[in-house]
């Protein structure tokens, strides 16, 4: 027999009714002939409530006991995704992670998967067992405690075990239909894409696209994982959604598959740093030990010794930036008169395999943000994408532009 696996996210599995729902979409698999492993994440809302009693109860909580509360929710989900199916006359059980044993390290809170042995399920499906409800988002650390794997880690569960078992697919249903050229939101033209290649969701997820967790996306990536984004509110298509697939397997390419965008962006700018060998090590290095995300970065042509540089990293971490720039000034680690952060900004991308063979994508993309009267601050670039950071008030007007000048409405 074949193996299948199925994720579905806390809407999905949101009541009783909707266990239901999908539970039956798990059956018509079934009786499609494969065994199935499904992953549920926690009922919508309960994850936030959850953390919400942690950090009530104790504001400098230990991680380990953290983990042991979040991770509930998806037992809870689990159990009752089981007996539903048992309903059925689907012999199915549930699984905690520690059982299958899912292997992580011990960092917890954002673990990592180290190995998924995949003995104790094959047994129980020699014996019978045609589902294995598995409680995604968690495994058991080194030390024997229940460790998570971070917000959107069901994605990677799934995306773990589709590897370890050698799925034929990994199927995973959300609250939308698929990977859309943009945010539907944003752009009434937004297209939904029949395929993308791992590379392009993989930018698209990193740069904000929300469909999937970016782990998950280099997981399926590395282990050759086919991925298909669906609603889980849809009626049944072998058909539908997006298959995230390898490049090889998308006929042709256009220049631009999607435009991403990422609201809550900051530009750090350090003016007049000493420019000498190993700065940007001194600069970066106590950024990455604060935790600092930092994405673009710009340094300016040295006059008399001295630079600007420039970096963007999320909103919500400029105060901790500007701590470990000023700690490391304390220290005589760098040199600099001053810190600039501008809170208004935002990041948008446009993201393709394509560039690699067509030329004057940048220029397209400038020439229409200039046509917006756009000012661009910075421009980062890759092989498949180009980031720009702008004013923040006009993110929306940028993605409707770019979204039009590459025409992705066509498909």
């Amino acid at each position: 027999m074949t193996r299948l696996v199925m994720k579905f996210g806390g809407t999905s599995v949101a009541t009783l009714d909707r266990i239901k729902r999908v539970a039956k979409r798990v059956g018509r698999e079934v009786a499609n002939g494969h065994e199935v492993i499904v992953i549920v994440s926690a009922m919508s809302g309960k994850t936030n409530e959850l953390v919400g009693w942690v950090n009530e109860t104790s504001p400098f909580y230990d991680a380990r006991e953290y983990d042991a509360v979040v991770s509930s929710g998806e037992n809870v989900t689990a159990g009752l995704m089981a007996l539903t199916l048992q309903e059925m006359d689907i012999p199915a059980r549930s699984w905690q992670g520690w059982q299958v044993p899912v292997l992580t390290d011990g960092a917890h809170g954002a673990a990592r998967i180290l190995d998924i042995p995949t003995a104790n399920l094959d047994a129980k499906f020699a014996e019978g067992m045609k589902v294995a409800v598995i409680a995604g988002f968690q495994g058991i650390s080194p030390e024997g405690r229940i460790a998570t794997l971070g917000r959107g880690g069901s994605d990677t569960t799934a995306v773990a075990f589709a590897a370890a078992h050698k799925a034929v697919r990994c199927d995973i249903y959300t609250d939308v239909d698929g990977v859309y050229t943009t945010d539907p939101r944003i752009s009434s033209k937004a297209r939904k894409l029949e395929r993308i290649a791992f590379e392009e969701m993989l930018e698209l997820a990193s740069l904000g696209a929300k469909v999937l967790q970016t782990r998950s996306v280099e997981l399926a990536m590395r282990f050759k994982v086919k991925l298909r984004v669906l609603s889980s509110f849809d009626e049944y298509d072998e058909t539908a959604g997006t298959l995230v697939c390898d490049e090889e397997e998308i006929m042709e390419s256009k220049a631009v598959a999607g435009v991403a965008y990422s609201r809550d962006e900051a530009k750090v700018t350090l003016i007049s740093v000493a420019d000498k060998p190993g700065i940007a090590a001194a600069i970066f290095g106590p950024l990455a030990d604060a935790g600092v995300n930092v994405d673009m970065i710009v340094q300016n042509i040295s006059e008399e010794g001295r630079t600007d540089m420039t970096f963007s990293c999320p909103v919500d971490q400029v105060s901790r930036a500007d701590r470990a720039m000023s700690d490391a000034k304390a220290a005589g680690k760098i040199d600099y008169t001053e810190l600039l952060a501008d809170k208004e900004v935002a990041k948008v991308s446009v993201v393709g395999i394509g560039m690699r063979s067509h030329a004057g994508v940048a220029a397209r993309m400038f020439q229409s943000l200039r046509d917006e009267n756009i000012n661009i601050k910075v421009i980062t670039t890759s092989e498949i994408k180009i980031s720009v950071l702008i004013e923040r008030k006009y993110m929306e007007l940028a993605v409707q532009a770019l979204h039009d000048c590459f025409e992705l409405e066509k498909a």
